[in-house]
């Protein structure tokens, strides 16, 4: 598997209540180095979250301890700007599996789907009314089955579907990114191939 399967999340989230947030806020540049997938999360946010003096701006939400879970709840257009995959690996290794916005930068959304962030795309509406119960109490728990292609809000039993491909919903409730995939399906390509000797 190349990241965890993903099936029912039940989670708090942490509020990110920022419109149009590019990749390179999300990992900036001079972070790109490594060619791994670890350590990436030490950086997320970087410049928002640390002063330049290396001490933690304790205004940024993920620095304040009242908010946690595997849920990162953002503004509209999240994920703009280079088509890193660096960004969604810094997202992952946060710890975070599932970003929720009214709307996701193509590629960045791509880029989710292939490293095992789901990015649930919600209304406007919706959005906002995610935002309020985080702001009325940050233990709020939201359910997101994807299954069901559904992001509830518990504490009110209100939910909304969204949408994901066939192909990549299978993806992530088996854990397997595009090579993963086909390994999986080696014995039918070996099979196939055979056929076309003869």
């Amino acid at each position: 598997m190349a990241y965890e399967k993903f099936n029912i999340l039940n989670s708090t989230a942490v509020p990110l209540n920022i419109d149009n947030v590019d990749t390179d806020q999300i990992i900036p540049a001079r972070f790109l180095k490594a060619t791994e997938r670890k350590g990436f999360g030490d950086n997320l946010f970087r410049d928002w979250r640390y002063n330049s003096d290396n001490t933690l701006v304790d205004s940024f939400p993920l620095n304040n301890k009242k908010y946690e879970g595997k849920i990162l709840v953002a503004g509209k257009n999240f994920g703009c700007g280079s088509s890193r995959e660096h960004a969604v690996w810094a997202i992952y290794d946060y710890g975070f599996r599932a970003v929720v916005s009214s709307f996701f930068a193509d590629i960045f959304k791509n880029n989710c789907l292939n490293i095992g962030v789901l990015p649930v795309q919600v209304s406007e509406s919706f959005l906002s009314e995610i935002f309020s119960e985080i702001d009325k109490n940050s233990k709020n728990v939201f359910e997101i089955n994807l299954d069901n292609q559904e992001f509830k809000i518990k504490s009110s039993s209100k939910k909304e579907k969204f949408k994901i491909s066939t192909y990549k919903k299978s993806n992530m409730s088996n854990g397997f990114d595009d090579i993963d995939y086909l390994i999986n399906k080696k014995d039918q390509i070996s099979a196939f191939a055979n056929k076309l000797r003869y």
